[in-house]
């Protein structure tokens, strides 16, 4: 593999990079050179990505990471700059998707845990890569939403609730941060088929295919999004060609939210 420019010799952490969307998008940054730091509680299949991603003449490692452990994500960024050098590019990408129940029967510990992870992850994350990114007077944070950011749908409520805080958050550290250099912004997926899609409809059960045309024919496009998709949207906000983009939604969804 010939590496690309794009990102060339910046230092990106992918939290959730062993799987689906965050995997796809630690593979590209490293293709356009990016130093890749891939996080993830399974640790096999993130050690997997960096492999691969050595194989093919990039540049990354491999670093266990809870992102809902505060000392956790501060021990973690700490390693990654000592390895690589100062953060430039954060992408927080870790998530899970919940329980699939209606407000009343979600419990607080099912409510708690959920938001541990797609909200106190994302602003742990945050956080403690800001100090970095602002000694060096520039970065890039790209948090993942999703459609249900901005549209609402009868089900998963806890997911939903976090994925509009995500929204929001990064509107709010977009104004707080843009006199450091620093760029804050959320991307929002329609229906990507990745492992927690996919363990999603399995969930629901019957036949998975006939699901996965289901669900694809909410989008106008037909079909449900690749990973790829969405790391090309994050490689864009990762890069300097979006040097005057932040505090906004990049929308990658077949159409799903323009009706």
């Amino acid at each position: 593999m010939n590496i690309g420019n794009r990102v060339r010799g910046k230092v990106a952490v992918v939290t959730g990079g062993a799987l689906g969307i965050g995997r796809a998008c630690a593979k590209m940054l490293a293709a356009e050179g990016a130093y890749v730091a891939v996080t993830d509680v399974n640790d096999d299949a993130g050690q997997a990505v960096v492999d691969e991603i050595c194989a093919e003449n990039g540049t990354a490692g491999y670093w266990h990471l809870d992102v809902s452990s505060e000392q956790e994500v501060k021990e973690v960024l700490r390693m990654v700059k000592s390895k690589f050098g100062p953060v430039s590019i954060l992408v927080n990408n870790a998530g899970i998707s919940g329980v699939d129940k209606p407000t009343h029967e979600v419990s607080s510990e099912e409510w708690d845990k959920l938001m541990a992870v797609n909200v106190k992850g994302v602003f742990f994350c945050t956080k403690h890569v800001l100090p970095q990114m602002m000694t060096a007077k520039k970065g890039s944070i790209i948090n993942l939403s999703s459609i249900y950011g901005l549209v609402g749908a009868a089900d998963v409520p806890p997911y939903h609730a976090s994925k509009g805080a995500v929204r929001l958050m990064s509107k709010t550290d977009a104004l707080i941060y843009a006199s450091h250099g620093i760029r804050v912004n959320s991307v929002h997926p329609g229906f990507i088929y990745t492992p927690m899609v996919d363990n999603f409809l399995h969930s629901k059960g019957g036949e998975i295919e006939a699901w996965k045309k289901a669900v694809g024919s909410l989008h106008p496009l037909g079909h449900m999004g690749d990973p790829e998709d969405i790391a090309y949207g994050v490689l864009y906000l990762a890069s300097d060609e979006s040097k005057f983009v932040t505090g906004t939604e990049l929308v990658i969804d077949g159409g799903y939210t323009a009706r």
